[in-house]
């Protein structure tokens, strides 16, 4: 299991404290004539081993001072560079902590010649590794109880693509974060390395593989971003086995480029703009950490800075190297990178001990009383792991407990047999089949509570079916030639007799046959439009239903949504936002009758409503 140490608790008093300010170095390039046509002179010169001044564009009288943690002028050499900015942070990468050094600067501004060298004078990469293995095999022949192993990945940014430098052949690789939170390369090649010729065999061919041009500026310009990544391994080798990786991150980034002096055209001047893009989403991840906690910090706008994470406002012991030209055609360059490096040293990283302790280390054995041992004591992964180690643990010492002779294939064997014994055991098995016993008793439960409810509802409905006339038309119609037989058998027999005797009572007959005919066939329409009045509908129903389906009504006026609303008989998107209007003004609805308090709702369309409601929720 991987932990967090602090750094003043993994190092000692004396180490360094548990927050590291990035420390920012000046180099300024020699001054070149050739390239000075106007020979106007340097624009920027030194005051002393930590400040510089640079002239003022806005006024020539006038120069801007600053003030760094270390600079160094034309005549500084590689080695001075090293001593002074580099190999204090290298001590840090053998103790299990991180560490970043990466030069920054305008194109021409001698970052790659700062980084890389050439034979006569190595550059910091050459340099930084061979202290590294100095430094361990230093250590390894102070104290026997640790060892050291070295590792290495080469990478490049091209055109906003990672590319791996010691596998030529392989396409962009995708940027992940694991489950620590450490950003790590999917896919890059990691090579073990024992010793600094064995690292120069394999970088000094995988630097070819660098993306390169000519420009006008310069006649190897550097079209990529390249990060070199060593990772340092100590281990202890005895119990309980512990072990620290550091990581080392020597980065030589492309300078920024204006395409009017560098005459950058087609793949140059796509080249220029993912450069220029990613070292412009560089200068928004610093001023995003100098604000401090005010908003996102833009990490993963460019694939440079989702690298760089860990050394702006991350974890790890960060040195930047900004590299400046003195020549005046630089002038804006050079004002942008010193302001830049000023910024960055206000950045504050917060270092810790990277620790893995393996899962293999050993337990000082607890005897208990055989009465407090519960019956979980004697389980099947407890006495199957007292049987494989009761052997091994009386052969070592006693109070150390069993060794872990072989952590990788042990600590394996032991998790898989682990997951199969959990995964396949009779309790857990008997544990899932009760669960599912249970669920099924529960839904039969509630299937026959619901079974019980309709036979209810339907007992309801049949009873006051027999009390009731029904309300079809078809049955309502055959109960009226009874009503009509006493008033058209006279018209069908008519005797002569005379007209003053007979007319008046015909008249009269038929009058009233026609009166009681438009009788029957108002209440018919009546009772096939709307069944009713509410108390003749209503009184059809039992109470104790009636009363919770207008309960029911109420609730939903009172707490449903829009959409519950509208789903309510009669009622659409408009009325149902009124009624949300009236409930936000005036609280909730007493009774339901209130809902005639609506614009819109008459007493008529209210009884509507109810009645529809009411019958809805009865036949569910």
């Amino acid at each position: 299991m991987a932990q967090r140490v602090p750094v003043s608790e993994a190092c000692g008093p004396a180490a360094s404290k548990r927050v590291s300010r990035v420390r920012v170095a000046v180099r300024l390039r020699p001054y070149m004539e050739k390239q000075d046509k106007k020979a106007e002179g340097p624009c920027v010169r030194g005051l002393g081993p930590q400040s510089l001044e640079i002239v003022n564009w806005r006024n020539a009288t006038e120069t801007l001072q600053y003030q760094f943690d270390a600079f160094h002028g034309e005549q500084a050499s590689q080695q001075e560079i090293f001593l002074s900015s580099v190999k204090p942070v290298l001590p840090h990468v053998l103790s299990g902590q991180n560490a970043s050094v990466f030069a920054y600067g305008p194109t021409g501004a001698g970052k790659t010649h700062t980084m890389l060298g050439n034979p006569e004078e190595p550059g910091l990469i050459p340099r930084a590794v061979r202290e590294v293995f100095s430094l361990a095999t230093e250590r390894e022949r102070e104290s026997a109880d640790w060892t050291y192993s070295v590792g290495m990945s080469y990478l490049e940014i091209y055109n906003e693509k990672v590319l791996d430098l010691l596998s030529p052949g392989s396409t962009d690789l995708p940027i992940r974060e694991d489950k620590d939170r450490n950003i790590v390369v999917q896919g890059l090649t990691h090579m073990p390395i024992d010793s600094f010729s064995h690292f120069h065999a394999l970088f000094a061919p995988a630097s070819l593989n660098r993306t390169t041009a000519s420009t006008k500026l310069n006649q190897r310009s550097s079209r990529s971003h390249a990060i070199l990544l060593i990772k340092v391994v100590r281990s202890l080798k005895s119990p309980p086995y512990r072990q620290q990786m550091g990581k080392l991150y020597l980065v030589d980034l492309a300078g920024s480029e204006d395409n009017r002096r560098t005459g950058n055209q087609g793949l140059r001047l796509k080249e220029s703009g993912a450069i220029n893009l990613s070292l412009f989403t560089l200068s928004k991840v610093v001023d995003a950490l100098n604000v401090g906690g005010a908003g996102r910090v833009p990490y993963r706008d460019s694939k440079l800075t989702r690298l760089l994470q860990d050394s702006l406002g991350g974890s790890a012991h960060s040195v930047m190297i900004a590299n400046i030209a003195p020549e005046y055609k630089y002038y804006f360059d050079t004002f942008s990178a010193l302001n830049f490096a000023a910024k960055s040293k206000l950045i504050v990283n917060r270092p810790f001990v990277r620790e893995a302790v393996p899962s293999c280390a050993p337990t000082v054995p607890v005897k208990r009383p055989r009465d407090e041992q519960g019956p979980r004591a004697a389980s099947e992964p407890h006495r199957k792991r007292s049987k494989e180690g009761a052997g091994d643990e009386h052969d070592g010492d006693p109070g150390q407990g069993r060794p872990c002779s072989p952590p990788v294939s042990s600590v394996l064997e032991r998790l898989l047999a682990l997951e199969k014994l959990m995964m396949g055991s009779p309790e857990r098995e008997r544990l899932k089949l009760l669960k599912t016993v249970a669920e099924s008793r529960k839904e039969i439960q509630e299937l026959r509570r619901k079974q019980q409810e309709l036979e209810s509802r339907a007992l309801v409905i049949n009873t006051s079916d027999k009390a009731v006339p029904p309300f079809h038309r078809k049955q309502s119609t055959a109960a009226r030639p009874k009503k009509q037989q006493a008033v058209v058998p006279p018209l069908q027999v008519l005797q002569p007799v005379p007209p003053t005797s007979v007319c008046k009572p015909l008249l009269c007959a038929s009058v009233k046959s026609q009166q009681v005919t438009k009788a029957l066939k108002g209440k018919e329409n009546k009772q096939a439009g709307s069944c009713g009045s509410e108390g003749d509908w209503a009184s059809r129903l039992d109470p104790t239903m009636l009363e919770r389906s207008r309960q029911q009504i109420l609730s939903v006026l009172n707490t449903g949504t829009l959409r519950e609303l509208k789903g309510l008989q009669l009622i659409g998107d408009k009325k149902a936002k009124l009624i949300q209007g009236w409930r936000e003004i005036h609280g909730s609805f007493a009774q339901v009758e209130d809902l005639q308090r609506i614009e819109g709702i008459t007493a008529k369309r209210f009884s509507s409503f109810l009645k529809a409601n009411v019958l809805c929720s009865v036949g569910k």
